[in-house]
């Protein structure tokens, strides 16, 4: 039995989510693909392929400038961390991330630290490999994007408890509750 390959599928990618959390936490503020492209170190091809993959999946919606908040909220929750899925590893310097950083550092003890490695940063941890290259750049130019990433590191690593707080805090920055 031959396998055909279907070239026209559309799968996502890493930095897709990564585009999706930005266009998210920018809300009603306009955007444009070149800014989005310097934001967030991703090439903008990559943007606009990134958009119509997110259209294709639901995403994103009408012409690919409004996200779909609730659908967001339900893939980050429910898939996420399947299909990006994330171990701690080794012990490296990096950037907080997950529990390790705000708003659930605030929330949670614990001697854990988890960062993504990042050669300028001042915290020792086990490290987490970031959605894309890009993500730490990114986050330490925008508090509001960092705090998102690092929520959904949460979903990929954390256990039930910071799970269950990193939706209600997801909840407070995609819906507004």
């Amino acid at each position: 039995m031959k396998y055909s390959i279907i070239k026209n599928q559309f799968y996502l990618k890493p930095q897709d989510i990564v585009l999706l959390l930005k266009l998210a936490a920018l809300g009603e503020e306009p955007w444009q693909q070149k800014g989005l492209s310097q934001v967030l170190k991703i090439s903008q091809s990559e943007i606009s392929q990134g958009i119509s993959r997110l259209q294709y999946s639901g995403l994103l919606g009408g012409e690919g400038k409004s996200v779909r908040r609730l659908a967001l909220l339900d893939f980050l929750q429910f898939g996420l961390p399947y299909i990006f899925a994330q171990r701690p590893g080794a012990i490296v310097r990096g950037i907080p991330t997950a529990h390790s950083a705000s708003p659930l550092n605030e929330l949670i003890t614990s001697e854990e630290i988890y960062v993504w490695p990042y050669p300028g940063g001042k915290v020792r941890g086990q490290s987490i490999v970031p959605l894309y290259p890009s993500v730490p750049n990114a986050a330490l130019a925008d508090s509001a994007l960092y705090e998102i990433l690092a929520l959904v590191d949460a979903l990929r690593v954390g256990k039930m408890r910071e799970k269950e707080l990193a939706v209600v805090e997801l909840k407070k920055r995609i819906l507004g509750e």
